[in-house]
């Protein structure tokens, strides 16, 4: 409709015979380009939040895709009950020659096989846990394990560590058989497992930017590779540096030129290296953030069990880390000595750590198990603490045992059974068990015995405690084994809840100068 001009010259309620124009107002100007610019930064804003939302999205979906699971299929029936507080995650380093490891040294041929692994414990109060590494040459029994066709193997005695992973001769390895192996010897449940090789090792280290090392010697190509006819040129100068990538292998894989040479020294160096990394990842910040792109770095060459099959529950377990103090991260390797060319466990500091671990308690004794004295007295709340440090005693009342001898000590199955009758047990009978080879004492419940069985194992430390397979076993029997010939006393250790000083005083904190007890020997 068109405005008469009257309508069009008629006077503004702002101003008699006049009308607004925009010279009449400078400002109104200026606000109008403010706007627009801020709604310009707000769509940039958005736009960048919804480019890192879809990034960080997209990184989600890669790794999934790139995350390989074992079968679970693989692993035992026959399992250690789970903990009531802390976990258990075991860690493997493959250096199989496979896809592109090739190109970084790993082993020969293209069977995976296990270069380094260790038992990383975390205690039920989420601020303390300790890794304790399994030397590869170490002689344990293997129990059964599957093969890729799904046949069964018939457990073997007194064979090297390394072999589970082997069993099967595939390039991925075979995770569930060492994972059943570290079960059977140590007596923990085994929540997790992670396998990572080479190519995923070295993808690691350098996303994180690289990681501080320290060596107490030059190193050089000799070193590396004893099969060179000169020591060749200067690798590694003595002294801190860091690395990544192919050096950072170099660095963990060194065994000659240092020490003794043996794979005990380099286990130690694997320890400060772990720690440096640890060490690197929480000065990043632990979160998403920093987690997913390292986790993306090691996923293709990557393998876990189903339980963090997927990037949500990676990243996950990881943040559930975030707590643990540098100080309380501890580094140890399992009792050992030498047995010729190979490594012996030694018991009963051994069984002692187990038991120390499946009670929840550190390394120096400390109840970790994060069980709460909520409303509890300061007097109860000490008499708790004493109680923890000392260990309560092992009551056997109502509980009734037949004990074998399972070895060729004459006489063991009366005295295990005179100590059982000490600690109030009803010991129902005593004989030979048929095999008098166990290395390790077997406890065997029957039906709704679980919580029995565990009292009983209680006083035989790193026991292998099992259902009774035989029907109609209603009961308890306990078979011994040479380690409780050895030491018939090692109970004494798991009522204490402490571990031998022999143990205690090798352990590294992630938080120790790189430089320090580097090697062994």
């Amino acid at each position: 409709m068109t405005r008469s001009l009257e309508e069009r010259t008629r006077p503004r309620a702002d101003g008699p015979g006049r009308r607004r124009r925009c010279s009449d107002e400078p400002g109104r100007g200026r606000r109008r380009r403010k706007r627009s610019k801020l709604r310009l930064a707000a769509t940039f804003t958005l736009s960048l939040l919804v480019l890192l939302v879809v990034g960080a999205g997209c990184v989600y979906l890669q790794l999934n895709g790139n995350i390989t699971t074992f079968g679970a299929d693989g692993v035992s029936d026959n399992r250690p009950a789970a903990g009531a507080g802390g976990s258990n995650v075991l860690v493997i380093g493959s250096d199989s020659r496979a896809g592109g490891n090739s190109r970084l040294g790993g082993g020969e041929g293209d069977v995976g096989r296990s270069d380094t692994a260790f038992l990383l414990h975390v205690y039920g109060d989420s601020q303390h846990a300790v890794a304790v590494s399994l030397p590869r040459d170490t002689l344990v029994d293997l129990p059964p394990c599957k093969l890729p066709g799904g046949r069964w193997t018939q457990p073997q005695r007194n064979i090297m560590f390394n072999a589970a992973f082997t069993i099967g001769q595939t390039a991925k390895g075979n995770p569930a058989c060492t994972q059943n192996t570290v079960e059977r010897l140590t007596g923990l449940r085994v929540d997790h497992t992670v396998v990572v090789d080479f190519e995923g090792f070295s993808r690691m280290t350098s996303a994180v930017g690289g990681v501080p090392v320290c060596l107490p010697k030059d190193i050089r190509q000799g070193d590396l590779n004893p099969n060179r006819a000169a020591p060749g040129k200067v690798i590694f100068p003595k002294g801190p540096q860091t690395v990544s990538g192919q050096r950072a292998l170099d660095y963990v894989r060194i065994r000659h030129g240092i020490g003794d040479g043996s794979d005990m020294g380099r286990i130690k160096r694997q320890q400060a290296f772990v720690s440096s990394l640890i060490k690197k990842i929480k000065s990043q910040g632990v979160n998403p953030s920093t987690l997913l792109p390292l986790a993306n770095a090691a996923a293709e060459s990557m393998t876990v069990d189903p339980g963090l099959g997927t990037a949500n529950k990676l990243i996950s377990f990881a943040m559930s880390l975030k707590d643990i103090d540098l100080h309380n991260t501890k580094f140890v390797t399992m009792p050992w000595r030498y047995q010729g060319a190979r490594v012996a466990i030694v018991h009963p500091d051994a069984d002692a750590l187990w038991a120390a671990l499946r009670a929840d308690r550190t390394i120096d004794g400390e109840d970790a198990s994060g069980r709460s004295h909520h409303g509890k007295s300061g007097a109860d709340r000490k008499s708790s603490a004493r109680s923890a440090s000392t260990g309560a005693p092992v009551s056997g009342s109502g509980i009734s045992v037949v004990v074998y001898n399972g070895t060729r000590v004459a006489g063991l199955a009366a005295s295990a059974a005179d100590e059982l009758k000490t600690a109030g047990f009803t010991v129902t009978g005593t004989a030979t068990a048929p095999s008098q080879d166990h290395a390790t004492t077997v406890i065997a419940y029957g039906p709704g015995r679980d919580s029995q069985a565990r009292t009983l194992a209680r006083l035989f430390p790193g026991a292998d405690v099992q259902q009774a397979t035989a029907s109609g076993a209603p009961g308890i029997s306990v078979t011994l084994g040479q380690s409780y010939a050895n030491d018939p006393h090692a109970g004494a250790s798991d009522a204490s809840g402490h571990v031998p000083s022999a143990v205690s005083d090798k352990v590294r904190s992630a938080d120790d100068n790189p430089c320090s007890n580097l090697s062994y020997g």
